[in-house]
């Protein structure tokens, strides 16, 4: 996976080209570069698939200038399939941030009347709040909360259950897909959800899998044509992580090197003197990088050193640097038995993906199911009646009709 997708904004749409900023510019474009994508609305629950329903043909990767890296040492990598389980996530958020209880079970008559509110005097009923919720967001608040009692009738039927090793399972999953915690948080945080409210939705995104899953096969022959179509995104890039202090002169820099050359402490020196205000505060830590994630200069000097060296005085468009490397990761070209596991697994959460939505309207479609916010009236039998001549009246009044 590369570090694209959550990377993208407008200073990478030139090209990669670097400008000339101050420390506060280039920390506010390394945060913008590290942790955002095109921010969508937060409004309704369909936002969140902008989020989690990531394609998943993976991403060719893209330079990205030392401005987007230096300031930020943990941008994520792109989700490799979020499409199998983001959709689970989007498809049962509640819309917008309704008061559920209100929606769920309407209020009885005798208290419709109740004031939930008092304004100079005016009441506000809990009828009027009912139907202010209902318009703002009610039948899709209960259409979600519909099809989560349906699924958990068919999880019951099944004998499935959900343990707390389950939720942490899944969990980790969407860690791994994301490219790590802090990736999977970003994108919580542009759906405007919180971990706690991933997590109060994971049970029903366990059932749903648990209940799909086994109707899902998938072939030798499809592993491998994945692996042929997407062999170049398995290979693994040498990778360095490094560490770096940016001085605005070269007689800074110089001075910084002596000073580590007669054993001060780097991060203590970056902590205390690095104009790079996004990554000082971590010792200058940038974590790992591509050489095509820095622009030439940096990346030069930093893939020359080996494991706990520090480079002199390295000069880029944003000042002087003085570069660590802490750890390295050789290029490796994995082979389809390596990534067999990992390519069946996320062909099985495409497919679960796939499955779900048919899956779905087939086990509504075969319910019985009363829904006072959609259904018709039924005409009253003395109207139909009236209407109509007597042979042609209704014997009887039946139920409102499933959906």
């Amino acid at each position: 996976m590369d570090k694209k997708d959550f990377n993208e904004n407008e200073q990478q749409g030139n090209n990669g080209a670097a400008e000339e900023n101050s420390p506060s510019d280039i920390h506010e474009e390394a945060l913008e570069g590290a942790a955002s994508s095109p921010e969508p609305e937060p409004e309704t629950a369909q936002k969140a698939v902008e989020v989690f329903g990531q394609n998943d043909a993976p991403d060719s990767a893209a330079n990205v200038p030392v401005m987007n890296k230096v300031g930020d040492g943990t941008p994520p990598s792109s989700p490799a399939s979020t499409g199998g389980r983001g959709w689970m996530i989007a498809s049962i958020v509640l819309a917008a941030a309704l008061i559920v209880v209100l929606i769920v079970q309407p209020f009885k008559k005798d208290d419709s009347k109740v004031a939930v509110a008092t304004v100079n005097g005016t009441d506000i009923s809990k009828a009027e709040l009912y139907d202010k919720l209902v318009e703002a967001g009610g039948e899709a608040t209960l259409q979600n909360l519909i099809t989560k009692t349906l699924v958990d009738q068919e999880a019951k039927k099944a004998n499935i259950t959900v343990t707390d090793a389950d939720i942490q399972a899944e969990l980790e999953d969407l860690k791994t897909q994301f490219g790590g915690e802090e990736a999977l948080n970003n994108a919580l945080q542009q759906s405007s959800m919180t971990l706690d409210d991933l997590k109060k939705q994971m049970p029903l995104q366990v059932e749903i899998r648990k209940l799909v899953e086994p109707k899902v096969k998938v072939t030798d022959e499809e592993i491998s044509k994945y692996y042929e179509e997407n062999k170049a995104s398995f290979n693994q890039e040498e990778e360095v992580r490094a560490s770096h202090i940016l001085v605005k002169t070269k007689e800074e820099a110089d001075a910084i090197v002596k000073q580590l050359a007669g054993g001060a402490d780097f991060a203590a020196l970056a902590k205390e003197k690095s104009a790079d205000t996004g990554s000082k505060d971590k010792g200058g830590d940038l974590n790992f990088f591509k050489k095509g994630d820095m622009v030439p200069e940096f990346s030069a000097a930093a893939f020359k050193l080996k494991v706990g060296e520090t480079s002199g005085a390295v000069k880029t468009d944003y000042g002087y640097h003085v570069i660590k490397v802490t750890d390295r990761k050789e290029a490796h070209n994995y082979t389809l038995a390596e990534k067999k596991e990992e390519i069946t697994k996320k062909l099985k959460a495409q497919k679960v993906s796939e499955m779900s939505s048919t899956w779905l309207q087939e086990l509504t479609a075969g319910a019985k199911i009363t829904n006072t916010l959609t259904d018709k009236p039924e005409a009253s039998p003395s109207a139909d009646a009236s209407a109509a001549p007597a042979s042609e009246a209704p014997a009887a009044t039946e139920a409102p009709a499933s959906k």
